[in-house]
């Protein structure tokens, strides 16, 4: 009897000592993820990179991650950059420009246990992520906030390349103006670079000399053309990141990013081996793109009208390519009733809408 009671007495620890085990939480580990960041631009830009920088350094703090920045990389010293990162023990790797599609895909490739996070790129895969947000969205508002604000009916554009990125944000812009101030122009000047600031405000001035221009806004990494409008008194709308501060006379407002809001949820699932190798391309109601607050200086209207069109778009009862659409050859596009499809808007938009002039 002693030694039945013994032996009870022994199984009912054991399945004590069990239960506390299993429902002990686990404990913490003190590896810190590395991850590579590729910057096409430098990380105090004011503008593209500067917006990437600013939200990984954000999740950075809320996920304790070990984050590295080659800032100004080429597509001819990618590959050698992700090979270090890979050397290093880097878990995730970002890079954040279209240019470098080849390289990413090809590294996703070679290295089948890093992910990788592709920034306004389409690839996607076990191991590959791209992503962008649908800012043709806040550029049909900050178009509203130009068409209210104009005097001279005439607003200028200065824009990075004719590829359907920029055109679609220039085309929403155009339809925002429109919506609001039918007899306003758009004229646009390519720059065929991206952050080239000499070349960025040479076109901007001479944008600016040939045409009564009193809203200037921009498609560019370099704020070249805030700094002209600034020097000539033109009211300017930026991209990318708010710089009011800088342009406390002429600023408006801008299209802006909030990467945290991708980086941070997307980057703890990768953690949590949740990883989804797709093409994101994230609308309003994420938060991952916004309007920065409107200047003092801003039209009364604005405001109000901004935050009506706002809601629609959060609500997704609206989008801004809904028909009937015309170019500016006077041919409908889009029928009434009719929306543009996702791939015509990422991979087929070569044409502009009725009030874009493309002026060099």
């Amino acid at each position: 009897m002693k030694k039945i009671i013994i032996i009870s007495a022994v199984i009912l620890l054991a399945m004590v000592t069990g239960l506390i085990m299993i429902n002990s939480e686990p404990e913490e580990k003190d590896e810190t993820v590395k991850v590579g960041v590729i910057l096409n631009g430098y990380k105090d830009d004011k503008s593209w990179s500067q917006s990437h920088y600013e939200g990984l350094e954000k999740t950075a703090q809320q996920l304790g991650l070990e984050i590295t920045y080659k800032e100004f990389v080429t597509t001819d010293n990618i590959a050698w950059e992700i090979d270090q990162f890979a050397k290093s023990g880097c878990k995730i790797v970002v890079a954040n420009s279209v240019i470098y599609a080849e390289q990413i895909e090809q590294a996703s490739k070679q290295y089948p246990n890093i992910y990788f996070y592709h920034a306004t790129g389409v690839g996607e895969g076990k191991n590959l992520a791209s992503y962008f947000g649908r800012m043709y969205q806040m550029r049909y508002l900050t178009g509203i906030a130009a068409g209210l604000q104009t005097k001279t009916n005439e607003i200028g554009y200065v824009a990075a390349f004719p590829i359907s990125e920029v055109n679609r944000g220039l085309n929403a812009f155009t339809l925002g103006v429109k919506s609001v101030n039918p007899d306003a122009t758009v004229y646009v000047r390519w720059i065929n670079s991206w952050n080239a600031d000499e070349i960025t405000a040479d076109t901007t001035e001479k944008l600016l000399s040939e045409h009564n221009i009193d809203v200037l806004a921009m498609h560019t990494d370099s704020v070249a053309p805030l700094e002209i409008a600034d020097r000539h008194g033109v009211m300017s709308i930026g991209y990318n990141i708010d710089n009011k501060e800088l342009y406390p006379d002429t600023y408006l407002t801008a299209a802006v990013w909030d990467w945290e809001k991708f980086y941070t949820p997307n980057i703890r699932k990768c953690l949590q081996g949740k990883f989804t190798g797709v093409n994101f391309w994230e609308s309003s109601d994420t938060g991952i793109i916004n309007i920065a607050p409107l200047s003092e200086k801003a039209d009364s209207r604005i405001a109000d009208k901004i935050k009506t069109e706002m809601d629609k778009l959060n609500s997704g009862v609206f989008d801004v390519f809904y028909g009937p659409v015309y170019d500016n050859t006077g041919k409908l596009r889009i029928e009434q009733g009719e929306s543009m499809t996702d791939n015509a808007m990422l991979n087929e938009f070569d044409w502009y809408v009725e009030g874009v002039v493309i002026d060099g």
